[in-house]
């Protein structure tokens, strides 16, 4: 007999309270940078104080999410790719044991090579369009996803395995029911630590060549001594991947709600 777990509304006044130590930590911060820009009057071309920056967000909006946008669009397509060829490839791995024994070995041993040393690469191969920067950001995120997955897979009950052993279930059965369900919190702990690369992946690649980005945006403005929009453009940054990592979280919480 199954017996489902029923679903527990989440108490929002306690989400806030277990939120509160990390938002007065982040306004004691604001407060002591803003008193020390203000007293110290440090050159703003150094240290700009959190109202300028604040300021310069509201200025530069417009510019802001224009710019976000290009970096959104290249970490998605990024991510995407990454997800899927690493899924598939980590599935490979697991059906033969052959390939597994072929490839792992090389898989590790392709992380010795710096990825930041293939962008001037990619650019040579693909060009300066969208492509090159989509191809970094995949490569970035493919092995935490990939060694996540296997990892995953290897942690099924081994109980449960045997039982659908016996009852003749196929690999692609036994892989449905208990496996992948299974797999499916180490799958998710390999994805947040992904998408958190995939932004900076993305910002790297337009550093090397783009027209249009976030990070082309941080070094045109480093360029020109615009410091409180080179931190404008960071705080940018940060939200976004603090967006796309809530985002996975929240695909994690509807997707294993059955493990809690």
């Amino acid at each position: 007999m199954t017996h489902s777990v029923p679903y527990t509304r989440p108490n929002h006044w306690r989400v806030l309270a277990a939120l509160a130590p990390a938002w007065l930590f982040g306004v004691g911060v604001l407060a002591l940078w803003q008193l020390y820009v203000s007293a110290s009057e440090v050159p703003v071309t150094v240290l700009p104080s959190p109202e300028r920056i604040a300021r310069t967000l509201v200025r530069e909006f417009s510019t802001l999410v224009y710019h976000a946008r290009t970096t959104l669009i290249e970490t998605g397509l990024g991510f995407g790719l990454a997800v899927l060829s690493a899924f598939a490839f980590a599935l490979s791995l697991d059906a033969w044991t052959w390939l597994r024994r072929a490839l792992y070995p090389w898989l590790v041993a392709s992380q010795t090579v710096p990825i930041v040393a293939l962008a001037p690469l990619m650019l040579v191969w693909f060009g300066f369009g969208l492509l090159p920067k989509v191809l970094l950001v995949a490569l970035f995120c493919f092995f935490s996803i990939t060694v996540a997955t296997i990892d995953g897979l290897a942690r099924s009950d081994p109980t449960q395995l045997k039982l659908l052993s016996s009852m003749g279930a196929s690999y692609g059965q036994t892989l449905r029911l208990v496996r992948l369900p299974a797999a499916l919190p180490s799958i998710f702990s390999g994805l947040k630590i992904a998408v958190t690369y995939s932004v900076t992946a993305a910002i790297f690649a337009e550093y090397v060549g783009g027209y249009a980005g976030l990070g082309i945006l941080i070094q045109t403005a480093a360029n020109a001594r615009s410091t409180p929009l080179v931190f404008a453009t960071i705080v940018v940054t940060s939200l976004v991947s603090f967006a796309l990592f809530a985002l996975v979280g929240a695909l994690e919480q509807a997707f294993t709600r059955w493990h809690t």
